[in-house]
């Protein structure tokens, strides 16, 4: 019996079903601000990454985005984003009292199983996803914001489902034109 490797390959079509309606659950749950139930979908050692980006010249475009240990919007982890839903719960979060409201849109899906060569410590059950986001948040009367960008995730397959390990979020934006980033993404 010969096994195939899945390593690189495109998910089939109910994997790829199951990873949409994960990245829908999850929407809702940051929509309808049910932020503890969306931490159950992140793995304890989650990395939650959002680089800072600059204009460069289309020669420079490796240098747009900052490398780790640079700038970045968010570098969390699982500990550290519930420390901001307790602080959020806290009443002491201005930035989030009164709470913002969000719509989180998710498309451009592509599922591809994980290449253990490429990304050690993960299996080729794990798997490497893609998807564009549009995330519009309202705030106060006239608050409104715009984010537009990617997230490139890797899902873990356990016991419960499917988890997020890790995630790097690029905004299509360089300079944040919102008063704060109080956002999941």
């Amino acid at each position: 019996m010969t096994i195939v490797s899945t390593a690189g390959m495109r998910a089939d079509r109910d994997t790829h079903f199951e990873v949409e309606q994960f990245y829908y659950e999850e929407a809702d749950l940051l929509d309808a601000g049910r932020y503890a139930d969306w931490l159950d979908l992140l793995a304890d050692d989650l990395d939650y990454w959002m680089p800072t980006r600059t204009n460069r010249l289309r020669r420079q475009q490796a240098l747009s985005v900052a490398a780790r240990g640079e700038a970045a919007f968010y570098d969390e982890s699982k500990e550290s984003l519930a420390w901001r839903i307790r602080r959020f719960d806290s009443g002491m979060a201005w930035a989030e009292d009164p709470p913002s409201r969000t719509r989180h849109l998710i498309s451009n899906v592509m599922v591809r199983h994980i290449d253990p060569a490429e990304h050690p410590g993960f299996t080729e059950t794990d798997l490497l996803v893609r998807s564009a986001f549009l995330v519009y948040r309202n705030r106060l009367e006239r608050e409104e914001n715009v984010f537009a960008g990617s997230r490139t995730d890797i899902l873990r397959r356990t016991a419960n489902g499917l988890q997020v390990a890790r995630r790097t979020i690029l905004l299509d934006q360089n300079i944040l034109l919102a008063k704060n980033i109080s956002t999941f993404f």
